[in-house]
């Protein structure tokens, strides 16, 4: 599996888990809200440095987002 599309699963599952909306999301991690949509969709890479801020913003490890099938194991 393309790793844009395992970044964009486990942002999008962990998102919805803690029941955020993309622009929550967007607003917590200082990122435009049409980066994360492209984001989720797999459109675009994520840096490093946004994948910090995301991860942040999710309360998880920023490694996390990296691993496939991950979102399986967040609470």
């Amino acid at each position: 599996m393309d790793i844009r599309r395992i970044v964009a699963e486990n942002i999008r599952f962990i998102r919805q888990k803690r029941k955020l909306s993309q622009e929550a999301l967007a607003a917590k991690s200082g990122i435009s809200h049409s980066y994360i949509k492209y984001i989720e969709r797999a459109e675009k890479s994520v840096s490093i440095v946004k994948l910090e801020k995301i991860a942040k913003a999710l309360k998880v490890a920023p490694g996390l987002l990296l691993e496939q099938g991950a979102h399986h194991g967040i609470k």
